[in-house]
């Protein structure tokens, strides 16, 4: 398998786990895999990005431009920060939850996210996710980072089964939260095989 996977957002929402448990569970696998993180003031809410390259025909870990089969975005503003990484048949996964940043509070943008979304969808192919709704009857949004993955293998894009990622989240999740992350992931899944089947 050849796969270059992109996972954005802000600081504190779980990125860098999420390419932990795909690179994890790649290298399980089998697969010979590169990764990087670049992290931007994320203590602070700032960009973090990573990069998951599976394959022999990776040889750096960093995904040059226009070359990612999948965008795996935890806010809509870093989808589009991020889009010009991915490959013309590739596909983006994204949160419709905005994380709005301290400009914001400074100055009222009136940013809600629904320009992104909209530019997103006008120039790739991509699956929306409503993460506040997909996150409720788990408490918290900080159970999107493993929901994100379960949609992504749902619709078939990861290119790793369900059961490759569940052997990892339990190796590396502590396990007072495991429950609620593979309840998480298996409610990604069904979001991604509804958006496979349409």
């Amino acid at each position: 398998m050849n796969k270059d996977i992109l996972i954005c957002g802000v600081g504190g929402q779980g990125t860098v786990l999420a390419s932990k448990l795909i690179a994890s569970a790649a290298t399980s696998c089998g697969e010979t895999v590169h990764s990087a993180e670049t992290i931007g003031m994320a203590q602070r809410g700032g960009s973090v990005t990573s990069h998951v390259r599976i394959g022999r025909e990776a040889f750096s870990p960093l995904i040059p431009s226009g070359s990612a089969d999948l965008v795996l975005a935890f806010e809509p503003a870093e989808a589009v920060r991020n889009l010009r990484y991915l490959k013309t048949d590739g596909m983006v996964l994204c949160s419709s939850v905005p994380v709005k940043p301290t400009t914001e509070s400074l100055s009222d943008t009136g940013y809600d996210g629904t320009e992104m979304l909209a530019y997103l969808q006008g120039k790739c192919r991509c699956l929306i996710i409503d993460a506040q709704s997909l996150c409720a009857p788990f408490g918290s949004s900080q159970y999107f980072n493993v929901a994100i993955l379960g949609a992504a293998v749902g619709a078939g894009v990861l290119g790793l089964d369900a059961e490759s990622m569940l052997q990892e989240m339990e190796r590396k999740i502590p396990a007072k939260f495991i429950e609620n992350n593979i309840a998480a992931f298996r409610a990604g899944m069904q979001i991604g095989e509804a958006y496979g089947i349409k």
